[in-house]
């Protein structure tokens, strides 16, 4: 879910990068002391042990450290055969990322300073890029969802679209931060996206990065008392614009509320957290996770100001990770009516390592993924999603035109049902 904590840093320049490199070095020169103390003490048949009787020296060691040694040899390599450019920078993001890319796991990936500072970007609320966001299912980048006004969403892409090039490059899923790397860049570059579609096959688009400025909640007054509210993403504002929108429709006479989540990618735990204590009594727990120690946190509604308000929330294949949160505690509680489609199927959480207490002290920083979670009745809907109590697919020839909440059949159902919850 970018259900992720940021954390800011300060590069400190040159200064910083010289110290780097020297940092390099003496790492090299330990790693080499280090090896050939083993080297000598294995030769000798000689191990160091404890009182417990474990061995602190041995051939398991030995082994462990011969691996890193081959990091070594391979740039030395490198540096006496390769004919082009190299540089212990580059080699060194190489080694790192190629770490976090053997895990298989789309969602754990080392960020560069520029990817970073991206990343930021999106979650406060703007950035420069196509508008859409992405995520993997069976080793494919998928569209979850285009922002309404982005290059994306003109360009005609639309929930489902799995991106098989950026600009004639091959992506997977396993590639997926290196997809939206290549997405994003300079306002007005034109970027070429290689789609396969269903029932239509592959074909490309063209369209120019722009600033895209998030609005995440968006609202207003329906026939009969009918207040809606849409979410497009739980960045860093939404919970307090949610309210904000809340009260407002409250005071024009809201009786009942439908809450659009369809195409929410997702964002911020704690947003989400925050936004669903509106409708769940406070002290009840909104989600919980499990991490891989088995330590389990559960996070608790703060109360909020829609405790009773009848509910309709409108899901889709888009709706995943935060959106997947609110979504199943509105059901487990019983608090709202799920109207539409199957959710995306994102139950794993990602904290962010960037602080230089955390040892990234130069802008860069670990994107990991840190546990499962799990709604308040214990299902973890990873690869799975939670399907709608009120289930309404929406045309497939419907969604390469523009949107109207007049022929939007998902729409209708739950604005019907909204109606009928006013007592």
């Amino acid at each position: 879910m970018g259900d992720e904590n940021k954390f800011k840093i300060v590069d400190n320049g040159n200064e910083r990068n010289k110290f780097r490199k020297r940092k390099w070095v003496t790492w090299i020169i330990v790693l080499l002391v280090v090896t050939n103390s083993i080297t000598l003490f294995v030769s000798n048949r000689i191990s160091l042990g404890l009182p417990n009787g474990k061995v602190m020296i041995g051939r398991e060691a030995y082994d462990q450290v011969l691996k890193f040694q081959k990091l070594f040899l391979v740039r030395n390599k490198l540096y006496e055969y390769y004919d082009g450019k190299i540089t212990d920078d580059v080699l060194v993001e190489g080694a790192i990322k190629g770490m976090t890319d053997s895990l298989k796991d789309p969602y754990t990936t080392f960020m560069n300073k520029k990817e970073y500072t991206d990343f930021n970007s999106q979650t406060e609320g703007a950035y420069t890029g196509l508008g859409l966001q992405v995520g993997v299912k069976e080793d494919n980048i998928v569209v979850i969802a285009p922002f309404d006004g982005s290059p994306a969403k003109k360009a005609g892409l639309i929930s489902g679209d799995v991106i098989e090039k950026v600009n004639k490059t091959e992506v997977t899923g396993k590639e997926l931060d290196k997809a939206v790397t290549m997405m994003k860049g300079k306002v007005g570059e034109e970027v070429t996206l290689t789609i396969n579609r269903e029932g239509k096959g592959n074909f490309d688009v063209s369209m120019k990065r722009a600033q895209i400025d998030l609005v995440t909640v968006k609202g207003e007054m329906l026939e009969n008392n009918v207040g809606y509210i849409q979410l497009t993403m739980f960045d860093e504002h939404t919970s307090k614009n949610f309210e904000k929108k809340l009260t407002e429709l409250e005071q024009k006479g809201m009786k009942s509320l439908i809450v659009d989540v369809r195409g929410n990618p997702g964002g911020l735990l704690d947003q989400v957290v925050s936004l669903t204590s509106n409708f769940v009594a406070k002290g009840k727990n909104i989600v919980y996770t499990i991490d891989k120690n088995k330590k389990k946190t559960e996070y608790k509604s703060t109360g909020g100001i829609a405790i009773g308000m009848p509910l309709t929330v409108l899901t889709d294949a888009g709706s995943a990770s935060a959106s997947e949160i609110f979504a199943g505690a509105i059901r487990d509680y019983k608090v709202g009516t799920l109207v539409g489609e199957k959710t995306f199927g994102k139950g794993v959480v990602q904290t962010m390592l960037s602080r230089s207490q955390d040892g990234f002290d130069d802008g860069t920083a670990l994107k990991v993924t840190i546990s499962k979670y799990y709604t308040p009745n214990g299902e973890n809907i990873h690869h799975v999603g939670i399907k709608p109590e009120v289930a309404v697919t929406y045309p497939a020839a419907l969604k390469t035109k523009t949107y109207d909440k007049k022929t939007d059949p998902q729409f209708i159902k739950a604005l019907e049902l909204a109606k009928d919850k006013i007592k």
